[in-house]
């Protein structure tokens, strides 16, 4: 059976990250752009510091220096980094740790976008185009308009994926990961733990039904 990949993004705080944990989550992520759910390092470093190594923490990021992001790694631990903005991919390659390079879906932006990261990204997030955002748009996109995908990197695709429409997110697209933040939370920044169960147990469920 094919296992989904989980990413809880947009984590503000240790008890938000070790209920995602808890849920299910392959990998948590903390916003260090302009965002309702933005951290300062401190507070990265103190939402992360319960995260088990065998959980993926991933900082997002939108055109931030070499040296910004450099100083996140090693504060909080990073295992990967998410580029959100406008990030070439010398920038991804200069990264010590491997990169997620998110491309948006809609309007005139496509898939056609992440062509000249092959070989310089570990994988690619597919998010929905908004023109006053560079993530976190809290949209679905349209994911049975895609057609053929890209398979020289891993997938993962978020934009207002929540545990009523994750199961046919996975059915139509079988990515490598779902990515959830605004549809998982009671507030902006703060997370919904039973929420987090319910999406977590639905991307599971999905796997099964897509399985059988």
């Amino acid at each position: 059976m094919t296992r989904t990949r989980i990413k809880i993004c947009g984590i503000t705080n240790a008890a938000d990250a070790a209920a995602a944990v808890a849920a299910g989550a392959d990998a948590v992520g903390v916003v260090f752009a302009a965002s309702p759910r933005q951290v300062t390092l401190a507070q990265a470093a103190l939402a992360l510091a319960a995260v088990p190594p065998a959980v993926a923490r991933v900082g997002v990021f939108v055109d931030a220096s070499a040296e910004e992001v450099a100083a996140a790694v090693s504060a909080c631990g990073l295992t990967a980094v998410q580029f959100c903005g406008a990030e070439s991919p010398e920038d991804c390659d200069s990264v010590a740790v491997p990169v997620i390079r998110t491309v948006a879906i809609g309007m005139d932006f496509g898939l056609e976008a992440a062509e000249p990261f092959r070989g310089h990204v570990a994988a690619l997030l597919l998010d929905t185009f908004h023109a006053d955002k560079a993530g976190g748009t809290s949209q679905t996109f349209d994911w049975q308009s895609l057609g053929t995908v890209p398979g020289w990197a891993p997938l993962f695709v978020a934009g207002g994926l929540t545990p009523d429409n994750v199961g046919a997110c996975i059915a139509a697209l079988h990515p490598y990961a779902v990515d959830a933040s605004s549809g998982v939370e009671c507030s902006p920044g703060h997370k919904d733990h039973a929420k987090l169960s319910a999406f977590c147990a639905a991307v599971r469920a999905a796997d099964l039904e897509v399985g059988e």
